[in-house]
């Protein structure tokens, strides 16, 4: 688990060397405050014109944000609640679906909202390897209609404006700390079918934005990134908290020169991107990253195993210097893409049954499946095999449709059809990862 940070504005860090930009961040706090109830943990996105991604995390209220107007429920026929499907790549039951609802848009800016929301999304499914895998997301947005526009604290404290999910800059008095209201989040949310991710644009140009990366204990969702839908960094705010929500990656980022997190002496975290070991003792264990040493990463670089990460500045290393993780408008380092697309496949499968697997399929029936148009990293496509009662039918190989009349059965016992597809990419390494990248769907078949 990613260690708990609780930060304030009254101290900084910053740290200087030729040639780099000046980073100035909020430090985390020297002791911890134990959770109260009500208050959720959020990421803080880092300083608008800093390159880092992050700058420690921060409990807020889950509802009942200050400043707050009243609210106003939305007059009939104004388009509230309305889900749409955006981007539509198979049944919700086989595809990561994100959910997308604005706020700050009144009725006569929904389609504004919608522009906003196809724009954003746009912006995620450029970066890897939400890229490659693009086929394998849906998305929804549902509309939230909002007495009036634009959201609180923009451009200043003082802006208090009436909106449906109550979203607001100046969260726990930090400007960029774009803050909602968990519950009325849900509310909408739970209208889409099965979120697994949600994503809250705020109808504002103003860098801001916020990481609630713990799931949904109702929905189920993985967790919710806030962003600014009309800054162009917002997008990399996103991308960096599904980073923790898909991913489950720690901040590769740290705090030099703050004493609690100098040095880290506790037990090996779990996070896939944090280690205390070092490069040689990580290959000779065969731990960790270890496959990806010596590899050049889309980041720039090589893997290898740098000192500094999950917030401290010794004591735990990272897998590349400055990936997303550490610095927005990077990309995600090696071991960071693979335990994405392991994030991805928690959630969506590539085999859809077209034909209902629920029914005996007879002789003049055909057994179809549909499979994601999906490229692999390295060129390749999904590998579609077939099965007959878990015998390998080779010649069937790479169809998504088999006739009953080509299984060449001469009884009158019934047989297990199945098809199963394999995403065999290079970008995982990991046994166990590999073994999370296929899908099968299974009938059964009668003379």
């Amino acid at each position: 688990m990613r260690p708990t940070i609780r930060t304030t504005l009254r101290t900084t860090l910053a740290a200087a060397c030729a040639g780099a930009v000046l980073l100035t961040a909020p430090a985390p706090a020297q002791a911890a405050d134990p959770p109260r109830p009500g208050r959720v943990e959020v990421e803080i996105p880092g300083p608008e014109h800093g390159e880092e991604a992050g700058s420690g995390h921060v409990l807020v209220p889950a509802s009942g944000p200050a400043p707050a107007a009243p609210r106003r429920s939305a007059p009939p026929g104004t388009g509230d609640g309305r889900v749409t499907k955006v981007i539509d790549n198979g049944p919700t039951a086989d595809r990561l679906d994100v959910v997308v609802v604005g706020d700050g848009y009144t009725a006569d800016q929904l389609d504004a909202f919608h522009a906003d929301a196809r724009a954003k999304w746009a912006e995620v499914e450029a970066v890897e390897p939400y890229a490659t895998y693009r086929t394998l997301f849906n998305v929804w947005t549902v509309d939230a209609v909002s007495a009036q526009s634009g959201v609180s604290g923009d451009p200043d404290p003082g802006a208090v404006r009436d909106t449906a999910l109550g979203s607001h800059f100046w969260c726990e008095d930090i400007e960029r700390l774009l803050c909602v209201d968990q519950p009325k989040v849900d509310a909408y949310v739970a209208r889409a079918p099965e979120a697994d991710l949600v994503i809250v644009l705020a109808n504002s140009a103003k860098y801001g934005g916020a990481g609630y990366n713990e799931p949904s204990p109702t929905l189920g969702y993985e967790g919710i990134s806030t962003a600014s839908a009309g800054h162009p960094k917002s997008g990399q705010v996103a991308i960096h908290e599904t980073g923790h929500s898909l991913g489950k990656l720690a901040d590769e980022y740290f705090y030099p020169g703050v004493p609690e997190y100098e040095r880290y002496t506790g037990p090996e975290p779990t996070d896939p991107n944090t280690s205390t070991l070092d490069a040689a003792r990580m290959k000779d264990q065969g731990a960790k990253w270890h496959r990806w040493l010596g590899e050049t990463s889309p980041d720039g670089g090589t893997v290898g195993a740098y000192e500094g990460g999950g917030y401290y500045a010794a004591g735990l290393h990272r897998p590349t210097d400055n990936s997303l993780m550490r610095i927005l408008g990077k990309p995600f380092n090696l071991p960071g893409v693979e335990a994405m697309i392991a994030g991805f496949h928690r959630h969506a499968n590539v085999v859809t049954p077209l034909t209902p697997t629920g029914r005996t399929l007879r002789l003049g029936h055909a057994a179809r499946a549909a499979v994601p148009d999906l490229t692999t990293a390295d060129g390749r496509r999904i590998e579609i095999r077939w099965y007959l009662d878990g015998r390998e039918l080779r010649r069937f190989a790479g169809r998504t449709e088999v006739r009953v009349a080509e299984l060449w059965l001469f009884d009158l016992r019934g047989h297990k059809l199945s098809v199963t597809a394999r995403d065999r990419t290079d970008s995982v390494r990991d046994p166990a990862i590999a073994r999370t990248l296929s899908s099968t769907a299974t009938w059964n078949v009668r003379l």
